[in-house]
């Protein structure tokens, strides 16, 4: 059975705890999201799913968060339907994140929606005032594994990022994008 089928067959099921668990709150419910952030198998996605839509803005169905994944500042995060978000990514929405539906990112992937600037000449970098811009990522779209994608970018639908690529701009639909920083190198 896939993941789809089996988040079918105990939506309610999967509903029901969603809205039990709720009594801990936001903060409660991102507690035990990092806390569960390594269990395996099936428990270990159920558990992840609940108290990640106990805690970002929005979460859709059949969202599957595997081993090892960084969450950071949920309350800023959406994600569609259809989502896998593989062992070892880092998600950090400070500035807000965006994930449309039937989107793939690979592991060992990064999505940062926040940069240091070095506007102030009198203040370290690592000081200066922190930027803050939205990532969205449309419909339809797989991120290879090793992708860095840094804040203010918006991947178009139906598009790929192979690995390993730095993503700093816009991607447009339809395109295959490789590359330090990635450049188009195919339409699809």
């Amino acid at each position: 059975m896939t993941g789809r089928e089996s988040f079918r067959e105990y939506h309610k099921v999967i509903s029901f705890l969603a809205i039990l668990f709720s009594v801990f709150g936001k903060v409660g419910n991102g507690f035990l999201l990092n806390f569960f952030r390594n269990t395996n198998g099936s428990i270990g996605l159920l558990l992840r799913y609940i108290f990640l839509k106990n805690t970002a803005q929005a979460v859709g169905i059949n969202v599957s968060v595997q081993p090892g994944v960084y969450l950071l500042n949920t309350g800023k995060l959406r994600i569609g339907d259809n989502v896998s978000i593989h062992p070892m990514c880092y998600l950090d929405a400070e500035g807000g994140i965006e994930i449309a539906n039937d989107v793939s990112i690979a592991h060992g992937s990064s999505i940062l929606s926040a940069n240091h600037s070095w506007d102030n000449p009198g203040v370290s970098i690592k000081y200066n005032k922190v930027k803050f811009a939205k990532v969205t990522i449309r419909n339809d779209v797989w991120i290879g594994c090793g992708v860095r994608i840094l804040a203010g970018v918006e991947v178009g639908g139906r598009s790929v990022i192979a690995a390993g690529s730095i993503v700093n701009k816009n991607v447009e639909s339809n395109t295959i994008v490789a590359g330090v920083p990635a450049k188009i190198v195919k339409s699809i």
